[in-house]
């Protein structure tokens, strides 16, 4: 591994090399482990000079295992290069949240490949532990499955929808969870579904939204359950970013031949190229939903309940349950909620107690967050907008849940702050669209407000006028002279699809 004198690393001679740094933030030290003499005078004529600019140097320190020697230089000498990728071996470090720095990468004990698998989180892509998030359970479901994985049981592949996703099985192969890829999404480059592809090449003005901003489903995903979090929905079942790697993803053939590669070479030379090489195929980022069991779709349970009507305490917990979705997807503007994708559980057996008996799960989330208002050829209607449900007003329950929070600022701003956290880690992140997002969400929670105010029922709500709460550039900091509000001007061809 060689260093260049504009912050680059090249790969030199790697299987004879052991060398390999390791990128670290500035909180954190900066390794190398050296084998050669001539490998420790290449390492200090490059890095030498630059610790020695530093007001606070890290002290030169060694420990020898065997002909190895590690060197340790602070970040802060260094920090001016850039973050290196996974085909240089280079892995990234943290502080752990108790301020322990983490283990050294340099151990002689064979590489657990789930551990070096990189989990994303509202706290950012590259400076938190492994398979760490600020939820225990979640960590555990996501080790859970890559133990699995690493055992052989690997996730399938569901061929519905537009996009690939796979149920994600656990060691007693039951499912724990969907991933839905980045770069499997519909306007990905990997997406295995052929007649979206004939889609995308034959009909280019018919495919996709234009509202919305090309794969950022992921991220939207996660953001659903954001706000769900944020305003105590309980809708939307528990979603994260997350890397995972299987055979079963669709993959290259040029990343297929090279994790065949390094696997043979892995295993050819264990105690050398073993240890500084990550065999398998790399990891893909993608969104990772908790499965929910003993749902089913709620166009079923809907046409069920017609003709046999739910005892009167169980209706009026569904109608607070229906309430919460359309709460969610007015706020996220989704775009893509059909009576096939949110689903209802209920068990007769509990009837006497409603709140166990029947429960609601708003999923397929991966539609919403758009930019704009739909004005061009479709308007992507709530479809639980023609159901009976619809027809009744908000309830008191709703309002007091919901009202206040929606009307305090200061609420409204820490959500787009937490959206703000998780959506600015995508690469094709864009600080201006992300904004225009937030003003398509602030204008649906004003209408929200109001529609809670004036007892209008959810086809009410969605009958208002579309607006739009923007930001202005030129205003003071204060919070009545901040934002400006704008009306839809334009509206699609068809309203009913």
């Amino acid at each position: 591994m060689k260093h260049d004198r504009n912050g680059k690393f090249v790969n030199i001679n790697q299987t004879r090399s052991t060398f390999a740094l390791f990128a670290c933030d500035p909180e954190h030290t900066y390794e190398a482990s050296i084998t050669t003499e001539e490998q420790a005078n290449y390492f200090f004529e490059v890095y030498g000079s630059a610790a020695k600019r530093t007001s606070s140097v890290s002290s030169r320190s060694s420990s020898r295992q065997g002909k190895e020697t590690t060197y340790v230089i602070s970040n802060e000498a260094v920090q001016e290069i850039d973050p290196i990728d996974e085909d240089h071996n280079i892995v990234q470090e943290s502080v752990s949240p108790s301020g322990d720095t983490p283990p050294s990468p340099h151990t002689t004990s064979p590489v657990n490949h789930s551990e070096q698998r990189r989990l994303l989180t509202d706290e950012g892509e590259a400076n938190i532990p492994a398979n760490q998030t600020n939820d225990p359970q979640f960590n555990e479901v996501i080790q859970e499955a890559e133990q699995a994985i690493d055992d052989g049981i690997l996730p399938e592949r569901i061929y519905q929808g537009s996009s690939g996703s796979y149920f994600v099985r656990g060691r007693n192969r039951k499912i724990i969870g969907v991933f839905k890829p980045k770069n499997e999404e519909p306007y990905g480059h990997l997406n295995p579904k052929w007649t979206k592809w004939l889609h995308k090449i034959f009909l280019p003005c018919c495919f996709g939204r234009s509202c919305l901003i090309p794969n950022q489903g992921y991220m939207s995903e996660a953001g659903a359950s954001v706000v769900d979090s944020k305003l105590g929905l309980n809708v939307v079942p528990k979603t994260k970013v997350v890397a995972l790697a299987s055979e079963t993803f669709n993959y290259t053939a040029i990343d297929k031949a090279k994790a065949k590669s390094v696997k043979f070479a892995t295993e050819k030379f264990p105690d050398t190229i073993g240890k500084k090489m990550k065999a398998g195929l790399p990891p893909k980022i993608g969104s990772f939903q908790l499965f929910v069991t003993g749902y089913k779709d709620a166009d079923y349970w809907i046409r069920r309940f017609q003709e046999e009507p739910l005892a009167e305490d169980v209706q009026t917990h569904f109608q607070r349950r229906f309430e919460r979705l359309v709460c969610l997807d007015y706020i996220i503007r989704n775009t893509d909620r059909g009576n096939d994708n949110w689903l209802i559980k209920y068990d007769k057996d509990l009837i006497l107690n409603p709140t166990e008996a029947l429960h609601v799960a708003a999923i397929d989330n991966g539609l919403a967050f758009p930019f704009k208002h739909p004005d061009e050829w479709r308007a992507y209607p709530y479809y639980w907008a023609w159901l009976p449900y619809a027809n009744v007003p908000f309830s008191d329950d709703t309002k007091n849940e919901l009202y206040h929070k929606l009307k305090d600022l200061e609420v409204i701003q820490d959500l787009i702050n937490e959206l703000y956290s998780v959506f600015k880690h995508d690469k094709g992140f864009d600080k201006a669209l992300f904004e225009r997002q937030m003003s398509v969400m602030r204008g649906q929670i004003l209408n929200l407000c109001q529609a809670l105010e004036e007892n209008k029922s959810p086809l009410q709500l969605v009958q208002m006028p579309l607006l739009r709460i923007e930001r202005r550039s030129d205003a003071l900091n204060t919070r009545g002279s901040s934002f400006i509000q704008r009306f839809q001007d334009k509206y699609p061809f068809f309203s009913s699809c």
